[in-house]
């Protein structure tokens, strides 16, 4: 997806979708990769990341038996 940075205020980076421009989404400025302005447009990427989701999910798991275990 296309985005462009509307502002950076506070922190804080406001980008808008390039494809309708009313999409607006905020993320921290610190993100944004190293010398990025207002007006910049991005390539942003989202992907599924499954050995974290299957860590994350085996931690819940041991957390619950941990609980399960004091009553």
């Amino acid at each position: 997806m296309k985005v462009s940075i509307d502002r950076i205020e506070e922190g804080v980076a406001v980008l808008v979708t390039r494809d309708d421009f009313i999409r607006r989404i905020q993320i921290p400025a610190s993100l944004l990769p190293p010398g990025c302005r207002e007006g910049d447009v991005l390539t942003l990427t989202l992907e599924a990341d499954a050995a974290e989701t299957a860590a994350a999910k085996e931690q819940v798991i041991t957390l619950i038996d941990k609980l399960k275990k004091k009553r």
